[in-house]
């Protein structure tokens, strides 16, 4: 599982221009799902979605978690993070689960999300969203779990 974080001020998902997600201050993952993920997987994802020290502390060092601000969760499924871009001019998406496996994988993490009580709003998987978001920092990090 990959997960494109972004810290951001705030964030919004919209479909057929309907917001479907919408977060203010916390982190944007856009998350892909690999065939070799597993339930295990989608946990892990979520301890450090929420644990990941990417917010200023009171010294303003990168040392605070989503936690520890308070902030909100925008999870956005985005199967092109999977793409093998390694050579020639068009992605390859054969490192992308099937559309079943992610969805069932992507749908536990943010259970897993909730769980830890942490704030947590959504895309709409599958569907053709428009992402706007202002990017705090700008701070960005790709997540493997």
């Amino acid at each position: 599982m990959r997960a494109l974080i972004q810290r951001v001020r705030h964030a919004h998902v919209a479909v057929h221009d309907q917001t479907v997600g919408a977060i203010d201050t916390g982190l944007l993952a856009l998350v892909a799902v690999v065939p070799a993920d597993t339930h295990e997987t989608a946990r892990r994802m979520a301890q450090r979605l929420v644990g990941y020290r990417v917010f200023a502390d009171a010294s303003g060092r990168m040392n605070a978690s989503l936690r520890d601000v308070g902030g909100s969760l925008l999870l956005v499924s985005q199967f092109t993070l999977a793409a093998d871009t390694r050579k020639g001019l068009r992605p390859g998406f054969s490192g992308a689960a099937p559309p079943e496996q992610a969805r069932a994988l992507f749908d536990e993490l943010v259970a897993a999300v909730k769980a830890l009580d942490v704030p947590v709003a959504t895309g709409q998987f599958g569907a053709d969203m428009q992402v706007t978001l202002t990017n705090d920092g700008p701070v960005t990090f790709l997540l493997e779990a």
